[in-house]
C-alpha cells in the first residue's frame, strides 16, 4: 500500500485569529500549497474539549468556524486546488479515534504536557475530551494517511504520539494488514514534521515574554486579523518598548524581549532576516521603526481583514466551500475507514 505524499494541517476555531496565528501557521499553509498536496481542516471537534464558557457555545462555534475558513481563503489558500473543510462533517475522524483509543495507552496520554497545562491543578474536573484529544489529533492526520504535518513547538509531542499510535496499529494488526494486500505490513505511515523554515513565534505587544494570545484581557496585546488599518497602526504605535535605541546586531536583542518581538514581526512580514532589518533600522529610535512597522503591517494585513469581512458577510458561500471540501475529504476518509474496519475485523455493509 504505497503512501501518497500528503500534508494535513488543522486550526482550531476558537475566535480572534491574530498575527501570531497568521505568521506561525497560515503563511506557511499558503506557501505549502505550491509544493504539496494539502488538506486544510478547521478542527471544530477539538474546539469543544473545554467548558462551554471557554469555547463560547453553538452560535460562537459556528461563527468562529466560518471566520477561520474565511482567513484561509483571504490569506491565499485556494479551496479548488486543495481541500478545505471542517472536521465534524467527516465522521471518520470520530470513528478512527475510537479505534486508536483502543490502541493508545494511558501512560502515553499521561505524559502529554499540554493536558497538564490546560487542565491545571483541577484535573479531576477536566473533560475526558481534553485528556484524549491527542488521540483525535492522530486520527485527524492518519485518516488521510498523511505523510507530513507542519507543527509548532507545542505540538511536536502530539505528532510523536501519532507516530506511536500508527506504529502500534501496524504491529498489532500486521498479519491482517498483510492479508489486505500490504506485503510490508504497513497500513498507516509514520507522519513526519514538516519544516517550512524558521518558526515565527509572535509575542504579546504588551509583554514580550508572553506569547500573543486571544485570551489576553488586553486587546492591545495582539493584532487581530479582523482589525482595520487604523486599529493595526494604533496598536503597533502603542506596543511596549524600552528606552534604548534599536541595536545594530542581533546579539543586542537578547535581553530585550519587546525589541526582539517587534523586529521579528517586521522580519517575518517583510520576509527578511532580523539582521537585515537591524542593518536598516539599528541605532535609530523606536518611534521611526514603529512607523515603518505599522505601515508594513497595514500593507500586509489590512487586505486580509477586508477580504475576511467580505467573506463572513456571506455565510452561505463559506458553507458551500466547507461542504465541497468535506465531500472530497470524506471520499479519502471512507477508503481508510473501510480498510481499517476490515483490518480490525469489523463486519461492514458492502
Amino acid at each position: 500500500m504505497p503512501f501518497v505524499e500528503r500534508v494535513f494541517s488543522g486550526v482550531q476555531p476558537t475566535g480572534n485569529l491574530h498575527l501570531g496565528n497568521y505568521l506561525g501557521a497560515i503563511v506557511n499553509f499558503v506557501k505549502m500549497q505550491e509544493t504539496h498536496n494539502c488538506i486544510y481542516c478547521v478542527v471544530d471537534m477539538h474546539a469543544i474539549t473545554q467548558g462551554v464558557d471557554v469555547w463560547g457555545g453553538p452560535a460562537e462555534l459556528a461563527r468562529n468556524t466560518r471566520e477561520v475558513t474565511a482567513a484561509f481563503i483571504a490569506a491565499g489558500i485556494d479551496p479548488r486546488k486543495h481541500i478545505v473543510f471542517n472536521q465534524s462533517q467527516v465522521s471518520g475522524h470520530a470513528e478512527l479515534a475510537w479505534i486508536f483509543n483502543c490502541v493508545a495507552r494511558m501512560g502515553w496520554l499521561g505524559r502529554m504536557t499540554q493536558f497538564k497545562e490546560k487542565a491545571g491543578k483541577d484535573r479531576e474536573n477536566a473533560s475526558v475530551g481534553l485528556f484524549d484529544y491527542p488521540v483525535l489529533m492522530a486520527a485527524d492526520i492518519l485518516l488521510y494517511r498523511a505523510t507530513h504535518v507542519p507543527v509548532g513547538e507545542d505540538q511536536k509531542q502530539h505528532l510523536e504520539l501519532s507516530r506511536d499510535i500508527a506504529q502500534k496499529f501496524n504491529n498489532d494488526f500486521g498479519d491482517s494488514i498483510r492479508a489486505q494486500g500490504a506485503n510490508d505490513g504497513l497500513f498507516f505511515p509514520l507522519p513526519e514534521p514538516l519544516i517550512t523554515g524558521p518558526a515565527t513565534r509572535v509575542m504579546s505587544l504588551r509583554d514580550g515574554t508572553k506569547k500573543m494570545s486571544k485570551s489576553d484581557a488586553s486587546d492591545n496585546s495582539r493584532i487581530n486579523l479582523t482589525d482595520d488599518a487604523d486599529t493595526i497602526a494604533q496598536k503597533i504605535r502603542k506596543a511596549k518598548t524600552d528606552p534604548e535605541p534599536l541595536p545594530s546586531e542581533e546579539k543586542g536583542l537578547e535581553a530585550r524581549p519587546e525589541a526582539d518581538n517587534l523586529v521579528g514581526i517586521f522580519a517575518a512580514l517583510a520576509e527578511r532576516s532580523k539582521a537585515e532589518v537591524l542593518r536598516e533600522f539599528g541605532g535609530g529610535q523606536f518611534s521611526s521603526f514603529k512607523n515603518a512597522l505599522a505601515e508594513l503591517c497595514v500593507t500586509k494585513l489590512a487586505p486580509i481583514a477586508g477580504e475576511m469581512k467580505r467573506l463572513v458577510s456571506d455565510p452561505g458561500h463559506i458553507d458551500s466551500i466547507l461542504n465541497d471540501g468535506s465531500d472530497r475529504a470524506r471520499a479519502l476518509a471512507q477508503e481508510t475507514m473501510n480498510l481499517s474496519k476490515d483490518i480490525v475485523g469489523f463486519i461492514r455493509r458492502r
